[in-house]
This record gives structure tokens, sequence and C-alpha cells, in this order.
């Protein structure tokens, strides 16, 4: 146990509250983009006052980006007085919107029983403010320290990460010799340290038809019942042989331990030429589907893609003037960091440390930044840890307790000290 250390996050809880809330009011919706630079800015100021070097990077030719809403990212970066390796907390600023069913102001940064509430509260502004106050701990207690820190705050994690991390990472500013380990402080509770995701396929299909008067569809060929024709199959067939496959991967929840697949839209028709409620007195020459599979490290991509194209082949054989197109549109493939990989046993030791019990390891149902800094900067040594409730984030009324965000943090603040001084406590 590391007293000093976890003495000193305590005395940080008014500040890590503080500091919660001041990220919250800042809206920064994804999509749009909105307040991204404000964010941003805010972000470096502090850390610059803190000792960092802080670099504004926009993530230019990403998508979403203009000169209305840049995609506008932080690094910032303190030394130590030694070398050794860098550890890096990368979290991400943007947050889905609010939606409906809020009982307060979503961008307000409520404090209540215990509680901050606020978009982004838990998903995870809450995560990066306790990975803030941990480096200050830990430059507060070990002045001397070794290597580096950085701390990131990247954009656009909610659509893909591609104005993010993504372009950061194309940056050399994820690969060695720069950075040697990551944590993402993704709310994935307390006491769990995710290792990596399942991997994700998105697709665009389209069926084709001709156009012809609505009063006589005979005449025409409707790109809408081709479509059906695919819904229809993959009902029968594509849904319950996905329900049969099986993970070893520790995934949660139970549910997302086979493979998925959710129809994400479906768009067809002419109606949305016209303003809205007039409909359309055409057959539909035309009908899109978007795809989002998600997939077991058991499984290859290109039979994932071969599922469903031999779906759409079959039906082309079989149902008169049946055709179609298929565009893939994102794919990221399953990836797992093994337990006993540095940063995974330096989380695992704060664990051991803070709840007095064995960490639990387990993977996302879905991607986050992970995936780039393992493709892109080709750097493995990365974990997502950090406070906040999984089923909370993307919710009303969304919520990170404080107490697990001063936890969490002294598991962070101990990650540091594994890392870089190796855990000696002195």
């Amino acid at each position: 146990m590391n007293d000093a250390l976890y003495k000193n996050v305590e005395g940080r809880t008014e500040e890590l509250v503080a500091l919660t809330v001041d990220l919250i009011r800042f809206p920064t919706v994804n999509p749009p983009g909105d307040a991204y630079t404000p964010c941003a800015e805010f972000i470096a100021g502090l850390l610059a006052k803190r000792g960092f070097e802080t670099r504004l990077i926009r993530g230019e030719g990403a998508p979403g980006d203009s000169d209305t809403y840049p995609r506008t990212n932080v690094v910032a970066r303190r030394e130590g007085r030694g070398p050794g390796p860098t550890v890096h907390f990368n979290s991400h600023i943007d947050v889905v919107e609010a939606g409906e069913g809020w009982t307060l102001d979503p961008f307000a940064g409520v404090v209540r029983d215990g509680r901050v509430y606020g978009r982004g509260a838990c998903d995870m502004k809450g995560g990066m403010a306790a990975s803030i106050v941990a480096a200050d701990a830990f430059m507060a207690v070990y002045p001397d320290f070794p290597g580096a820190i950085e701390i990131s705050g990247t954009v656009d994690e909610e659509s893909g990460g591609f104005g993010g991390v993504a372009h950061l990472a194309k940056m050399g500013l994820f690969s060695k010799p720069r950075v040697d380990h990551v944590i993402i402080p993704e709310p994935l509770n307390k006491d769990r340290i995710c290792l990596g995701h399942r991997g994700v396929w998105w697709a665009e299909i389209e069926t084709k038809g001709r156009i012809a008067h609505g009063s006589m569809p005979f005449l025409g060929d409707s790109a809408i019942r081709h479509m059906g024709a695919v819904l229809h199959a993959f009902e029968e067939e594509l849904f319950p042989a996905l329900d049969r496959k099986q993970t070893a991967m520790p995934v949660v929840p139970e549910g997302a331990r086979r493979s998925t697949m959710n129809i994400n839209s479906v768009h067809g028709g002419q109606t949305e030429d016209f303003f809205p409620g007039l409909p359309s007195p055409n057959v539909a020459d035309a009908c899109r589907m978007v795809i989002d599979r998600r997939f077991l490290i058991e499984e290859d991509i290109s039979e994932v893609k071969g599922e469903v194209r031999s779906i759409l082949e079959r039906l082309k054989r079989e149902r008169p003037r049946f055709d179609y197109a298929m565009r893939d549109l994102m794919e990221v493939l399953p990836l797992m960091t093994q337990e006993d990989a540095p940063v995974p046993k330096a989380v695992a030791e704060g664990i051991r440390n803070v709840f007095g019990r064995e960490p639990e390891y387990v993977i996302s149902p879905g991607t986050y930044d992970q995936k780039h800094i393992a493709r892109l900067g080709h750097l493995h040594d990365c974990v997502a840890y950090g406070p906040g409730i999984l089923d909370l984030a993307h919710q009303p009324d969304e919520w990170v307790g404080i107490d697990d965000m001063v936890e969490s943090a002294k598991v962070m603040a101990t990650g540091l000290d594994v890392l870089l001084r190796g855990g000696t406590g002195t």
C-alpha cells in the first residue's frame, strides 16, 4: 500500500469534482463536434500550469472536420528528471447528444448525493479528471520520477475516432519510442481491466430496382421488396447462425459473447427527395441498408463478410431481377492485450491495493480508441480502465460516483508508480 500517494489523491477530491464539472460544462456533442476547441484549450491551459508541454493538433481532413467544427485535440507531456518509459493517459472529450428523458440540465455538471451528473460524466470526463488527478498526486509525491507522463484529450471517439486518436497515431504520437504504455479511462467499472474489444465490420448493402409509376408497380421493380427478401434471409439464416457462435474472450455483458449484427438503418424510395411527410408516387429503384456486424477473435474477417455475401449471391441466383452492391464502411479486427503485459499488471496491482481483491479482466462489446493505437501505432501495451458504470453511458441522467473517481485515481496513480518507478512505494 502506498499510503502517501493515496492520501495525496484523497486530498484532491474537491479538485477532482470541480474538474469533472468544468469538463461536463463544455457541450462537446458529436455530431457535429461542438465546443471541441474551447474544451481542448481549457485542458491545455490546465496542464500547462502543471508543467506539461502542450500541443493543440487539428485532425485536418478527417470526417466532419471543418472551419466551423474543427477536430481539435490536445496532447500534453511532462518529462521526468531521468530516462525511462512514457505512460500515456488518453481520454476522448466528445460526448453523444443529450437526448430526451433528463431530469436535470445535462451540461450543468450537477453535484448531488455523492455523484456528478451530466452528459459525459461517466463516458468519460470523470475518467479524464481522475487521470489528471492521479498524475498530479504522483508528481507531487515523487517529483524526481523517471520517464515521462502524457495526457491527451481527443475527439470523435463516439464516431470512430478518425479525427482524434487515429489522426494522432498516424503522426506517430502513439508509437514507440515516444510512448510505451497507454491507459484509456473508459467507464468499465472501477475493479475491472478491459483488455480489448470484439471486431466490427460496417457495410452498406444496396438493392437495385426499376422506377415506375406507383399506380402501376408491375411496370417497375421494387428495390424495397428486394431488400425485404434480404432481411427475411438474415432473420431465417444469418441471425440464428450468429447466435450459435461463442467466444472464449471474457466479453461483457454475457449476451455479447456471441456474434451479433445490428441493422443500423434502411433507406428506400424517393420520399426523402420531397418535403417531409409527402409521399412519392414511384416504385423505388434503390434501397440501402447499413449493417453493424460485431465479431469474435475466433472469426476471420473474410468469413464474416462471406456469410453476408453468400446470402446475397444466393438471392441473385434465385430471385428474379435481384441485383445488389455492397460497400465496406469500416472494419476493425478484434484485439486483446495479454494479462501479463506491463500495463495490465500495473493496473491490477492498483486494484489489489485499493479494493483488496483480484481484478476482473473483461473485453468490451464495442470498439474504442485502443483499436487505432494497436493498428496504426503498433502499440499493444494498452488497456481501458476508469471510473463509471458502463451501463450508464449514453443514458439520461448519466452520472459518475465521486468515490469511484477517487478510488480509480488511486489505481491509476499506482499504475504510474509501478510503470515508472517499479512500484517501490518509497
